[in-house]
């Protein structure tokens, strides 16, 4: 293993005050419990938090600031926060409107969330994100897991939380964008946790795991190495077929790399992914592609597909300045 590491019981709490410093005029840091939040409060609106295992950068912290979250808890790496955390995190960002919770579907997240609820005296609400796919349960989930529909969650309610919607709005909205919101991921590697020093998985140099979760969880099934028009089709297919589109609808495309696929191969599957969707008779009106929901140095990537109408457009393209997101 070979990491840029000096401790592992620091390695989060370092790597969050370098996040913080680095973008020290939009977020602010409370070490103990830790979490980051917006510099600048907001006025009164509903707050969103999320948070999560470290791993995933740059969510959930990254996307901290106008349009987006007010707080984000990271847990040690692939580990849920605390519910310390997010209750301290949860006191810190409320502005009068209560606080909405976007929470991935796993075991330790949700148990976690569901306790800093149950805690806090203040209207809290809750969207459960289980946009992948690939499988119905997993090592460590009940049913389908959170994935990288999880920062176009925390997109379109965002904004909506900005422009004043309330508590139960949000919901019901958070809600809806997961349930036309579906992704995939395939995986070219394993990743190592620092602490185990050793790979999650082990694949062969001609493999790949279809369906791979972001913490290494296997997937549907692992075969040889195919083209990446082939694996387009690997991804798309049960996206689609959970989605259950009409011919025509548009679309919102993201290209999600797990941390070591290189921007070039994410583009490529970006154009491959596109015209795939286009010769199904679908009009892609938005793209993201990068590394958004990482799995450490996993090299692999995930598609994501939300389907639009014009709120959730307008939604998409609302104004958001976040470390990882902003235009």
């Amino acid at each position: 293993m070979k990491k840029f590491i000096n401790s592992f019981d620091d390695l989060v709490r370092d790597s969050v005050a370098g996040l913080v410093m680095a973008h020290e005029g939009l977020l602010a840091l409370n070490e103990s419990p830790l979490f980051v939040c917006r510099r600048t409060p907001k006025a009164k609106r509903v707050a969103l938090i999320a948070g999560g295992g470290s791993g995933h950068e740059p969510l959930h912290t990254g996307y901290v600031g106008p349009g987006m979250l007010d707080a984000a808890c990271p847990g040690e790496v692939f580990t849920a926060p605390t519910p310390d955390q997010i209750v301290a995190a949860a006191r810190r960002v409320e502005a009068g409107q209560g606080v909405l919770m976007i929470v991935k579907n796993y075991a330790g997240d949700t148990a976690s969330f569901q306790m800093a609820a149950d805690m806090l005296d203040m209207d809290c609400a809750t969207v459960l994100v289980n946009d992948d796919v690939a499988v119905d349960s997993s090592v460590r989930t009940t049913g389908r897991r959170g994935v990288a529909g999880t920062l176009v969650v925390e997109k379109m309610v965002g904004a909506a939380a900005e422009a004043g919607a309330d508590l139960y709005e949000c919901k019901a909205l958070g809600t809806r964008v997961n349930g036309c919101t579906a992704s995939m991921g395939v995986a070219l590697s394993s990743c190592t946790v620092p602490e185990a020093a050793a790979p999650t998985f082990e694949i062969g140099p001609s493999e790949i795991e279809v369906g791979v979760g972001i913490h290494g969880e296997p997937g549907r099934h692992r075969q040889r190495l195919v083209p990446a028009d082939d694996i387009v089709t690997l991804l798309l297919e049960p996206v689609l077929k959970d989605l259950v589109l009409a011919p025509g609808r548009e679309l919102l495309l993201h290209v999600n790399g797990f941390g070591g696929t290189p921007l070039m191969e994410l583009y490529l599957l970006n154009r491959l992914a596109t015209q795939r969707l286009q010769a199904q008779g679908f009009t892609v009106r938005r793209w993201l592609v990068g590394n958004h929901t990482t799995s450490l140095e996993m090299a692999g990537a995930s598609l994501t597909v939300t389907a639009l109408d014009d709120e959730l457009l307008g939604l998409w393209d609302a104004s958001v300045t976040t470390p990882s997101l902003r235009w």
